[in-house]
C-alpha cells in the first residue's frame, strides 16, 4: 500500500484529503507543521507529499511552504511533491516547478484530478527508483567484470551476463560445477573463465573430453598407468588427476563416461584417492573438477544410464547455458568478432542471422561466419555469403549496410517486423545495392505494378480480407488493389 504525506494546519483539510485517499486505498500520514513533516519523513518510508504553502506565521506569502519544500527536495530529491494553496502566486508555482515540484494545485482541490496526479507521480517515482536501482546493478557489475579475466567470451545479452555474473562468482570458490547447455554453446569459455578468475589461476588447468576417450584406455587416461600395465606401455604415465593436482580439471561430455568409469571417478572425488593402472599404490589428490554436458543427466539417472551419487559430487552448482537462439542478442556482438572490423552486414543478411535457428549455436555461427568471409564478393556480407536464405519482412525501408563496427547492444533492438507477410515475385522484398553501398530505386507509385489474380488471392488469405495490410504487403495503392480486384472478378467485401 503506497503511503501519502499530507502536511498542512487546517485540521479539516487533513480530514477532507485524509478520507477521500484512504477510500481509494492509500495509506495516509498527516501532520501539521513543517517540523513534524521532516520528522515524520526521518521515520517513514513515503512515496508522495502533499503540502500546504502557508502555516502560522502568515497566510499568503507561501514563504514557510517554500522553505519546506527546500527541506524536503533535500533529503529526498526525488521524492513527489504536490504544492497546494488557496493563495495561487504565479512566480512562486513556476519557481518551484522548476526546483522539482510535481504538481502545484489550488484550493478547493478537484477530487479526481488531484487522485489522477498521485497515480501517475507514485507511477512514475516506482519506476525511477527501479531504475536507478538497475542502474547501481549495472554499474556494480561493470566493475566486477572490469576487474575480471573473461578468457575473450564475446556477449552481449542480459542471459549471458548473469550466467557470466555467477561463473565470476563461483570461481572464488572450490565447489565443484557442472555446466550444462547444447553443444557449441560455450560452456568450454565458462570452464575457463572458473579457472581463471579462482585463487587456483596460477595451477594446472587440465581438461579432458571424456567422451573422446576410448574404454579401454579410459582408466589409463584418467589416473595413469605403470609401465607394462598394458599392451605398450613401455613406461609409466601419469594420469590427469595427478596432472591436475593442486589446480583444476574440467571433465567434458562427462554424461557419455560408463558406468564402470563413473564408480571410479566417483571414489577420486569423495576421497581424493586413486592407483594408477598396474599399481596398488593408493595416490592422494587435490583438485577442483569442473564438469560440462550437453545430455539430461535427471532423465539419464532415471533410466539407469547415469549415477545419482556421482551426479550429486558433480552438481553442487549448475551452470546451465541457453542455446544460442534464446540469447538472440549475443548474435551480432559474435559475428563482429568472427568477421573483423574489414566486413559490414547488409540489412537483408542481418535479418538472416538474428532469424536463424542456429542449431549449432556459437560454433555453427562461426563456421558461417568463416565461410562469409572466404566467400565475400565485396566488404558487405549478404545472406548468401552466411549460407543462408533471405528473411521476408514488411521493412518498408532500408538501411544500405549495418557497419559490424557499431554498437553491439543494436542488436537487441530489432528494426524490422518479424511477422512474414506474403510477397509477390513481381515486387522486390528490399531495397538493392550496388557496389554495397548504393540504394537501388523501388518502383514509383505512377510505375505499373503486374500483380497476377494468384498473388491478390494468396494475400487476402493470409491477411484475412485485410485490404489495407494486403495492399501494403503488394505494394499498391488501395484503389489500384481494387482495381485490379475488379478486373479479376475478385469479391471485395
Amino acid at each position: 500500500m503506497d503511503t501519502i504525506l499530507i502536511v498542512d494546519d487546517n485540521h479539516a483539510i487533513c480530514q477532507a484529503l485524509g478520507l477521500m485517499l484512504e477510500l481509494n486505498d492509500y495509506r495516509v500520514l498527516t501532520c501539521h507543521s513543517p517540523e513534524d513533516a521532516l520528522g515524520l519523513l526521518a521515520t517513514q518510508d513515503v512515496d508522495l507529499v502533499i503540502q500546504d504553502m502557508n502555516f502560522t506565521r502568515d497566510t499568503t506569502s507561501g514563504e514557510e511552504g517554500k522553505q519546506l519544500f527546500y527541506a524536503l527536495r533535500e533529503r529526498q530529491g526525488d521524492l513527489p511533491i504536490i504544492l497546494m494553496t488557496a493563495w495561487t502566486q504565479l512566480e512562486t508555482a513556476v519557481e518551484l516547478v522548476k526546483a522539482g515540484a510535481a504538481d502545484y494545485m489550488g484550493k478547493p482541490w478537484d477530487d479526481a484530478k488531484v487522485l489522477n496526479s498521485i497515480t501517475n507521480l507514485i507511477a512514475l517515482y516506482k519506476l525511477s527508483r527501479a531504475n536507478h536501482r538497475l542502474e547501481r546493478v549495472n554499474h556494480q557489475r561493470q566493475v566486477a567484470i572490469a576487474d575480471a579475466d573473461l578468457c575473450g567470451i564475446v556477449f552481449g545479452s542480459g542471459a549471458m551476463q548473469r550466467c557470466i555474473d555467477l561463473a565470476l562468482q563461483l570461481a572464488r570458490s572450490d565447489v565443484s560445477v557442472l555446466i550444462t547447455g547444447p553443444n557449441g554453446a560455450g560452456k568450454d569459455k565458462l570452464a575457463d573463465i572458473l579457472h581463471a578468475n579462482s585463487p587456483l589461476k596460477n595451477k594446472p588447468f587440465i581438461k579432458v573430453n571424456v567422451g573422446a576417450l576410448p574404454m579401454d584406455l579410459l582408466e589409463a587416461e584418467l589416473f595413469g598407468a605403470e609401465a607394462g600395465a598394458f599392451t605398450g606401455a613401455t613406461k609409466a604415465r601419469i594420469g590427469r588427476f595427478e596432472a591436475a593436482d593442486g589446480g583444476t580439471l574440467f571433465l567434458d561430455e562427462i554424461g557419455n563416461l560408463p558406468l564402470s568409469g563413473q564408480v571410479k571417478l566417483l571414489r577420486v572425488l569423495q576421497t581424493g584417492e586413486f592407483e594408477r593402472l598396474g599399481s596398488h599404490k593408493t595416490q592422494k589428490v587435490k583438485v577442483r573438477v569442473i564438469s560440462a554436458t550437453n545430455a539430461d543427466l535427471a532423465q539419464d539417472i532415471a533410466e539407469g544410464r547415469f549415477r545419482e551419487d556421482l551426479f550429486y559430487r558433480l552438481n553442487v552448482i549448475e551452470l546451465a547455458l541457453s542455446p544460442l537462439n534464446q540469447r538472440t542478442d549475443d548474435i551480432l556482438p559474435l559475428v563482429q568478432h568472427f568477421i573483423g572490423s574489414e566486413f559490414s552486414l547488409s540489412k537483408p543478411a542481418l535479418q538472416a542471422l538474428l532469424h536463424h535457428r542456429w542449431p549449432g549455436n556459437v560454433r555453427e555461427l562461426e563456421n558461417a561466419c568463416k565461410r562469409a568471409v572466404l566467400l565475400a564478393q565485396s566488404h558487405v556480407l549478404t545472406e548468401a555469403d552466411f549460407g543462408l536464405a533471405p528473411v521476408v519482412s514488411t521493412t518498408r525501408s532500408a538501411t544500405s549496410h549495418i557497419s559490424a563496427a557499431s554498437d553491439p547492444r543494436i542488436c537487441g533492438q530489432r528494426q524490422f517486423d518479424p511477422q512474414p507477410v506474403y510477397v509477390p515475385s513481381s515486387i522486390p522484398t528490399h531495397a538493392t545495392f550496388s557496389d554495397g553501398s548504393e540504394r537501388g530505386q523501388a518502383p514509383s507509385a505512377n510505375e505499373a505494378i503486374e500483380v497476377s489474380r494468384e498473388d491478390i488471392e494468396a494475400a487476402l488469405k493470409q491477411h484475412h480480407g485485410v485490404i489495407a495490410r494486403v495492399a501494403k504487403a503488394l505494394g499498391l495503392s488501395r484503389q489500384a488493389l481494387y482495381r485490379r480486384m475488379d478486373k479479376f472478378g475478385l469479391d471485395k467485401s
